[in-house]
């Protein structure tokens, strides 16, 4: 073992000691240091001798020793320190180190603190580094090192607290080696030193405890070099330093295991972190530094003090004498640099406790403000450094603070765009882009400041300014930039700017992400972690601590937009105040800003900032009432009491400038007097000699203090000026020579004359927040000593400002989670940004720059996406849009290809929130694609619109590239020209400009611009419309929208038409069918809507391209399988039906007709509810007007309900009812009767299937009988009770559209019609319910002959129109006496056939079949009276005496109901003048030469005579098939019948035979008749066949009742009834011959006449009454002998005239003589 191995002994501090004792030894001059040697020597000798003692002293300085020990072996150490020998004191510093080092001292030494002044250990060791200390001044290189070492291990060292004076000294002692030391790496050292106390010092005050373990952060020695003092990097200083700092760092680290041995031993004062080391310190009133400490450690009151002398020295200011002291300057310096590395390791410390939140609020921003005077960059540099660190770890605590600085350091240099300082304005925009990459600061900023009344708006002034600087300096405007600096700033300003944006959209995305995901969001801690991530800061973490009222849930967005919109109004109210104070005064009462009352008003003059003092002058000075009323009340708000008069007019003048004219002066200075009087009463004996007296002092001051003034105001002359002013008396010369005093020395300054001239925004602004006199401190000019003179009074003034607002409500600070904040926060920035990013992008052709603001653009677009804000999102992308300048293609740039490489990216990351931007991304994909076709040569899509597919595969050239696009004469191409000479971004047609030619140069330069779009390749477009999968269902839908609306400009193109954005709406609809069907069916609305409009184009191309377009999709929707009850597929085909039914197209028509065949035929099974759109464009086809439109339609409609009928109601059995209706109209079709009839077959064929039960019908069906409005109206009845009957829905529209098409003109569809329909009823009524059998003959049977018979009943009840209007021959009813008789024998089949079901619609048939026999056609009413006559006989034996009744009434109604109108008709003919009426009527049958013609009568009389000759035919013939019917009846079942019955039968003969006799007694009737007859050219109307027929079928029923019902014609008094029938017969017969009566004279002789012979007419007349005449007398003969003596006394006489008479034929002379031999011979024989 060496001899220095074995110097010191076995201890530890004697192998520390030991060599370097030894060292000290041989370096020291042996006659110089002979006691320092021989006391090393005695020691070394001590030191062998001892150990380490197992009970080691507490009280002792070095460890194992004890307390003695250790004093006796320090004490040589201390006399080498103090030698002043370099030889000498570097091994002791060396030993120092090295004890430090290895934790073998232990104390607590604080030199200030009287309770350890009798601690030898503290003094020793106290001793010792004051020592350290004194050696650093020997100027020795490696001493300064030495001692630098030494002292940051006794700071390092976790034994040894150094407390108070003793720090301080130690931080004086590097303080002095960086200013006064010679060598540039050791002042490096020194400050690197000082900076890593600092970080050990506090951060032994963050955790209260000496031992910080031996993970202690290193401080970077470059970093520190960032602001000052590069230039004493001498090559490797920066290295060497680092390892300096890491080398002690290190050494002190190794021995924390031996400190960890000594925690654990008893009775040390350091063993606990400083658990019992409180200092307990009362606090005092007076402001005592040690009363603010309260109760607290040792360790933090240290920091404490260090931390406020630190703040003092950087405040420290030259004198008047050493102006340039730059060695003051430096450590003013280095202060600010030592408190940059505290707030910038600060910890929550700083936040949570009051104390260390005060010190910052006192001395640091005190310090700050001071120095912000100084134009020095390095502390400007420093003083924003710090500014960061309070923004970003302290804002909670500083908002006031924050408030005021931020406009001072940050927007004073920013917005001066004119004149910056360079390095000073870079450092600002590099302080604003490390602010914004934090995205709670800007959130907290905005919150705090721009949403806070009383506070300035810091965020939209940074983005105004950012925008200002990006804008560059204004055109024409002087600079002192250069260009490259110029730039620079406004690269940067757009950095910070994008910054900004990026970090609103990652907060708002993790704020987002929490609301999903992450529920308790009341924690304060928990937002504070968020922070953190955010931040990336430790320091963040719990910034909101220290004030509890902060709380995001309460600071919601809704609250802050109150305060927001309440702070823009009252902004406005204050502007619109400084241009017309009158109207700003209305405003702020209008909108309750402030109340109406003139207190409330002055008030508010007074308080509030930002109003422009000149102007509240002259408000006030006005003359109007309020204005007065407010001036009064704004003096009155002062209190002048004990007041001197020049303070109190100074003090009055504080808050306004009196205006210009005498007047308005006049009126304040004398509500100001009175004022001042009234507040001091024993001041003056008036107010006029205050008013006198104010006055002049306002003239004095402006006297004293105005340049253009050369001969000034003695104080004399203002003495002898103010003489008499106290009501006649003089005021004290000592008072007004004070008063003079006051006002020369100090002038009455206003408060907008002591601001620096600015802009007028910029004052404005500085005026709102308070910050004139501030900005006039930086910005003035001041020498630096000045600093504490008169802007010592402006930053007292302010630091009162401090403390005011820090005791306010405004204070509070506000935090928010909710991002509805950033709605707010983009109505501010959206403008400047895409301001900015505009003309950066427009103006600047440098890839970064423009890559920026695509970036800023690209989360721009996202913030105001994802927040709603539709106007600004959609501003954004159209700008972008324009930007890609692929409107104007032969101007395109690379940053116009990577705008497009941007809206990609954004319409894959934002595509759920761009809803109708998605029109602009759109059409920008669609001109990319555009602008490729054309560069690879390809066909324009007219040429594919317009050929056929064979053409375009023979004419269309392959794509060959470039080369191709000039080998084909592209130059003549106008599409290719129009795209060269380019337009504006809005059109997308070619102008009619475009005609002209290109020059080959610019097609050159057009080729090699579309080279440019090769790096968007077709993956990239497609891979936005295949990302359409993933977008949401509300963006999907608006994405579909925005394509239709492109596609459909695209299409509309008169001259381009293109088909790109169609093709993808198909590939569209493929990728999303997947989609669940709420979605898919909100996607199809707006296709369908498309397809329809564009479907219905006039360019038929482009409609055929559509349609064929729907086809393709259509046929791969219906490879997809639809469950029952849906109707998608219905929807699916719905735009084929629209365009089916509108389209004026025959080809689209057809093409639709074939789309729908060719699907249905091949996707039969899964068309489901498509049926329904099927059936309606299959009825449209039917009802068209082409021919091979109907048949196409047919023929599939043949083949569907052939082959696959049961497919058609598989899903949905209403189908079946669009099934029938569609055949319907194939029945209607006009081109083809096989059509037609086919489809009525073809009805036949869906009612035997809907018999048989291949329908399943449900409930629903059920309920939901008729979807069609028309059939329902027509079935009403039918449906009021279905319940039994399952299918009753599906017969009803069935068979009425069968019952509709019995009225059609085609006789053959007519009778077809008939059949099936009666067939049907007939096989298969057995399946119908009486209700539905009552519907079926109400809505079905029925409105057959309603329908049939309409225009015969019209014309026959048109009573009211005139007889001329009416047409001569009578039309008759559409249908042909065939179909009648087919119809009416249906009807009675079917009556018959069901008549026990249907027998209460017994009088609704015998009407139809009445109606018949009305019929003015002769084989209509025929077929009636056959019907009516079947039915009888069919039915005969079951009807009941009721239904008899109902039949011979509807007789009956049919024999009167038609008599009044046509006895009315008959009427008309009375107006007819006949020509000879005026002859007899003998004359004018033998007047043969008299011929008469239509001349003879007027065209009206014509037609009226022609109309009434028709009618009186048709009614004659319609009574006797009446006659005829009844007759018929009566001879087969008058036995059966009642006596009612029978009754009204006699009534039905009666009725006639007298209506009959009347016609024929109408002697003008019969005058005129054979006359207008014969003018016609018609034969006469049968009146006596009438009249005959109607009296012999009358005499033959009463007849047959005598011999048939004896007693019923007793009871009913037939045989008078025949007598007098018989009695009126022969009355008839005797009034035709012209014979009368015998006639007896006065003499009681008969009187004799002479008889005239009959005429041709009358003769034939005879005739035909002979056989009734002759039925008549028969008729009396049969009477039994005692009725006819009954009754023979009543006709005896008419059988006397008979004797007299002419007669034609012999028949009635034997029935009279008969009657006289067998029935009046016995009676005369027996009297």
């Amino acid at each position: 073992m060496s001899a220095s191995q074995t110097l010191g002994g076995p201890s530890r501090c004697g192998r520390v000691l030991g060599p370097s004792l030894d060292k000290i030894i041989k370096n020291a001059a042996w006659r110089k240091h002979s006691g320092l040697v021989s006391a090393c020597k005695s020691t070394l000798d001590k030191l062998e001798s001892l150990s380490d003692s197992p009970n080691p002293d507490p009280a002792s300085p070095l460890s194992g020793l004890s307390d003695a020990d250790a004093q006796s072996v320090l004490q040589p150490l201390i006399l080498a320190l103090d030698s002043a020998y370099v030889k000498v004191v570097e091994p002791a510093l060396d030993c120092a180190f090295k004890l430090f080092s290895f934790n073998l001292v232990r104390a607590e030494i604080d030199r200030s603190d009287p309770s350890h002044a009798d601690d030898k250990s503290a003094s020793i060791v106290y001793r010792m580094i004051e020592a350290v200390c004194k050696s650093a001044g020997l100027g020795d290189d490696a001493i300064e090192l030495g001692v630098l070492r030494a002292l940051l291990s006794a700071v390092r060292s976790p034994g040894v607290l150094i407390r108070g004076d003793c720090l301080v000294h130690i931080v004086r002692t590097c303080y002095n080696v960086y200013l006064g030391g010679l060598n540039g790496t050791n002042q490096i050292c020194a400050k690197s030193v000082l900076a890593q106390m600092m970080v050990i010092v506090f951060s032994r005050v963050e955790q209260d405890s000496v031992n910080l373990g031996v993970h202690i952060l290193r401080v970077s020695v470059a970093d520190l070099l960032e602001f000052t003092d590069k230039n004493l990097n001498e090559g490797s200083s920066i290295q060497f330093c680092q390892n300096f700092i890491n080398e002690v760092m290190d050494a002190s680290g190794e021995a924390d295991g031996v400190a960890g041995q000594n925690k654990q031993l008893p009775n040390n004062p350091l063993s606990e972190p400083n658990g019992n080391a409180q200092v307990q310190v009362q606090a005092s009133k007076n402001g005592d530094e040690k009363g603010e400490l309260g109760a607290t450690s040792k360790i933090r009151e240290d920091g404490f003090l260090l931390f406020k002398n630190l703040c003092k020295l950087s405040m420290k200011f030259s004198s008047q004498d050493q102006s340039d002291d730059q060695i003051l300057l430096r450590g003013k310096v280095l202060s600010l640099e030592l408190l940059n590395v505290v707030m910038e390791n600060g910890g929550p410390l700083w936040r949570t406790n009051e104390r260390f939140l005060n010190a910052i609020k006192q001395y640091l921003c005190l310090s700050l403000l001071k120095n912000s005077a100084l134009s020095a960059m390095a502390i400007f540099q420093l003083q924003c450094s710090i500014f960061m660190s309070l923004l970003s770890k302290f804002r909670s605590g500083l908002k006031a603070e924050i408030g005021i600085f931020f406009p001072m350091l940050v927007l004073r240099v920013l917005e001066n765009v004119l004149q910056p300082s360079f390095l000073q304005k870079m450092t600002v925009l590099n302080l604003l882009e490390e602010i914004s990459k934090d995205p709670q600061i800007m959130i907290d900023i905005f919150v705090n400041y721009d949403c806070d009344v009383d506070a300035p708006n810091i965020f939209e002034r940074v983005v105004n300014g950012l925008l200002k600087t990006a804008l560059g300096p204004p055109s024409g405007s002087t600079t002192t930039l250069s260009q490259a600096q110029d730039m620079t700033f406004r690269h940067e300003s757009v950095k910070c700017l994008v910054s900004i944006i990026k970090s609103m959209g990652a907060w708002m995305d993790q704020q987002l992400r929490l609301g999903d995901s992450y529920l308790p969001k009341s924690s304060e801690t928990d937002t504070s972690e968020n922070h953190l991530t955010l931040n990336g800061e430790d320091g963040t973490v719990s910034d909101y601590e220290l004030h509890p009222e902060v709380n995001s849930e309460f600071s919601d967005a809704a609250n802050l937009e109150q305060r927001r919109a309440y702070k823009i109004e009252l902004q406005k109210g204050i502007t619109l105040f400084n241009r017309k104070p009158s109207k700003g005064i209305e405003f702020l009462i209008s909108t309750k800003k402030i109340a109406g009352s003139p207190e409330t008003v002055a008030s508010f003059l007074k308080n509030t900032s930002g109003l422009n003092e000149t102007v509240i002058g002259d408000y006030l000075g006005e003359r109007e009432e309020f204005s007065l009323k407010v001036m009064h009340a704004y003096v009155d708000s002062f209190n002048f009491k004990g007041m001197h008069f020049g303070e109190a007019i100074r003090f009055f003048l504080r808050g306004f400038r009196l205006p210009g004219e005498a007047q308005k002066i006049d009126r304040i200075m004398e509500k100001f007097a009175e004022r001042y009087c009234k507040c001091n009463p024993s001041s003056f004996t008036s107010a006029d000699t205050a008013y006198v007296l104010a006055y002049s002092v306002i003239m004095l001051n402006t006297d004293a203090h105005n340049n253009m003034v050369k001969d000034k105001m003695t104080k004399a002359d203002f003495i002898r000026n103010n003489r008499g002013i106290d009501d006649g008396k003089d005021l004290a010369e000592e008072y007004l020579g004070s008063l003079y005093d006051q006002i020369v020395k100090n002038e009455i300054k206003m408060s907008d004359e002591s601001s620096a001239p600015q802009s007028k925004q910029a004052t404005s602004f500085n005026r709102l927040l308070g910050l004139d006199g501030i900005l006039n401190l930086v910005t003035g000019k001041q020498a630096e000593e000045k600093a504490l003179g008169a802007n010592g009074l402006l930053i007292r003034h302010i630091q009162e400002q401090f403390k005011a607002k820090s005791g306010k409500s405004e204070s509070v600070y506000h935090a928010v989670t909710d991002v509805a904040i950033l709605r707010f926060m983009a109505e501010v920035c959206w403008g400047p940004m895409l301001a900015a990013f505009s003309v950066t992008l427009d103006q600047s052709d440098d890839r970064l720059a423009t890559c920026q603001c695509l970036q800023g653009f690209r989360h721009a677009v996202h913030v105001t996406a994802v927040m709603g804000l539709q106007t600004q999102r959609d501003a954004f992308v159209t700008s972008m849009a324009k930007f890609t300048n692929l409107h104007c293609a032969s101007d395109m740039k690379q940053k116009n290809v990577d705008a497009v490489k941007a809206i990609i990216s954004i319409a894959i990351e934002d595509g759920n929130y761009l809803q109708e931007a998605w029109e602009h991304i759109l059409t920008c994909l669609s001109r990319i694609e555009h602008l490729q076709l054309l560069g690879e040569g390809a066909p324009p899509d007219a040429s594919y619109l317009t050929a056929s597919n064979a053409e375009t595969e023979e004419k269309s050239p392959k794509p060959m590239g470039f080369p191709n696009l000039k080998r084909k004469g592209t130059l003549q191409n106008p599409a290719v020209v129009a795209v060269v000479r380019g337009g504006s971004y809005d059109s997308t047609t070619v102008g009619p400009n475009t005609s002209g030619l290109v020059t080959p140069e610019q097609i050159n330069h057009f080729i090699s611009n579309l080279n440019l779009l090769d790096q968007i390749g077709n993956f990239e477009l497609n891979h936005v419309f295949a990302h359409s999968q993933r977008l949401n269902s509300e963006a999907i839908v608006a994405f579909v929208k925005a394509l239709c609306k492109v596609s459909m400009s695209e299409l509309q193109s008169p001259t381009d038409p293109r088909v790109f954005s169609l093709t993808k709406l198909v590939e569209i609809a493929h990728y999303n069918m997947n989609r669940i069907r709420l979605v898919w069916s909100r996607i199809w609305n707006v296709l369908s809507d498309f397809f329809v409009s564009v479907g219905l184009s006039e360019n038929l191309s482009v409609a055929i391209f559509v349609m064929d377009s729907l086809r393709q999709l259509a046929m791969k929707f219906l490879e997809r399988e639809e469950l029952a009850n849906y109707n998608f597929q219905n929807e699916f085909l719905r735009p084929f039906v629209i365009v089916m039914q509108k389209s004026g197209s025959t080809e689209i028509r057809e093409l639709i007709v074939r789309c729908i065949s060719q699907m249905v035929l091949s996707r039969v099974s899964n068309v489901k509810s498509g049926w329904k759109s099927v059936f309606m464009v299959f009825t449209a086809a039917a009802a068209d007007e082409r021919k091979n439109v109907v048949l196409l339609a047919f023929e599939t409609m043949e083949k569907i309900v052939r082959e696959y009928f049961p497919y058609i109601t598989e899903t949905e059995t209403m189908t079946f009812t669009d099934c029938v209706r569609c055949l319907i109209t194939f029945t209607n079709s006009r081109f083809n009767s096989d059509v037609s009839l086919n489809a009525i077959a073809f009805l036949r064929f869906c009612a035997v299937k809907l018999a048989d039960g291949g329908l399943v019908c449900n409930e629903k069906s059920k309920v939901e009988c008729l979807p069609n409005s028309v059939v329902a109206e027509d079935a009403s009845d039918m449906q009021t009770s279905t319940d039994k009957d399952d299918h009753a829905s599906f017969w009803v529209p069935l068979l009425t559209g069968l019952s509709k098409l019995t009225s059609d003109p085609r006789s053959a569809i007519r009778k077809s019609s008939l059949e099936v329909l009666f067939n049907i009823l007939k096989d298969h009524g057995h399946l119908f319910s009486l209700p539905f059998w009552t519907g079926v003959f109400d809505s079905v049977v029925f409105p057959i002959f309603t329908c049939a018979s309409d225009k015969g009943d019209m014309q026959i009840e048109d009573d009211e129109c005139s007889p001329a209007s009416r047409p001569p021959h009578y039309e008759g009813s559409t249908w042909d006496s065939e179909t009648s008789v087919v119809a009416a024998q249906c009807l009675v089949d079917l009556f018959v056939s069901f008549f026990d079901i249907v027998r209460s619609h017994l009088p609704a048939v015998v009407s139809i079949l009445t109606g018949f026999i009305r019929s003015p056609v002769q084989g209509t009413a025929s077929t009636g009276v056959a019907s009516l006559m079947r039915l009888a006989s069919d039915l005969g034996s079951r009807l009941s005496q009721d239904e008899w009744r109902d039949i011979f009434l509807a007789l009956k109604e049919a024999a009167t109901s038609s008599v009044p109108a046509f006895m009315k008709v008959l009427r008309s003919m009375d107006k007819i003048e006949v020509p000879g009426d005026a002859q007899s009527y003998t004359d004018l049958e033998t007047s043969s030469d008299h011929i008469l013609t239509n001349d003879d009568l007027e065209d009206d009389n014509l037609q009226t005579a022609q109309y009434a000759v028709s009618r009186l035919r048709s009614h004659i013939a319609m009574q006797l098939l009446v006659v005829q019917v009844v007759t018929d009846l009566c001879k087969t079942h008058l036995e059966s019948l009642s006596a009612d019955n029978i009754v009204i039968l006699r009534e039905i003969f009666s009725f006639i035979s007298s209506h009959a006799h009347e016609l024929n007694s109408e002697r003008i009737l019969q005058r005129k008749l054979p006359i207008l007859c014969s003018i016609l050219e018609l034969s006469e109307p049968p009146l006596v066949h009438f009249e005959n027929e109607s009296f012999q079928n009358y005499l033959d029923f009463l007849k047959r009742l005598l011999a048939d019902n004896p007693s019923v014609s007793e009871e009913m008094n037939i045989e008078a009834e025949l007598v007098a029938i018989c009695k009126q017969i022969l009355q008839i017969y005797l009034d035709c011959t012209g014979s009368q009566s015998a006639q007896v004279n006065s003499s009681g002789r008969p009187m004799l006449h002479c008889i005239i012979s009959l005429g041709s007419a009358k003769k034939e007349e005879l005739v035909a009454r002979t056989s009734l005449l002759v039925s008549a007398l028969w008729g009396l003969s049969g009477l039994e002998r005692d009725s006819f003596r009954r009754y023979v006394s009543q006709f005896f006489p008419l059988l006397v005239d008979l004797v007299q008479s002419e007669h034609s034929s012999g028949e009635v002379q034997r029935v009279l003589s008969n009657m006289f031999q067998s029935c009046i011979g016995p009676i005369i024989i027996m009297q």
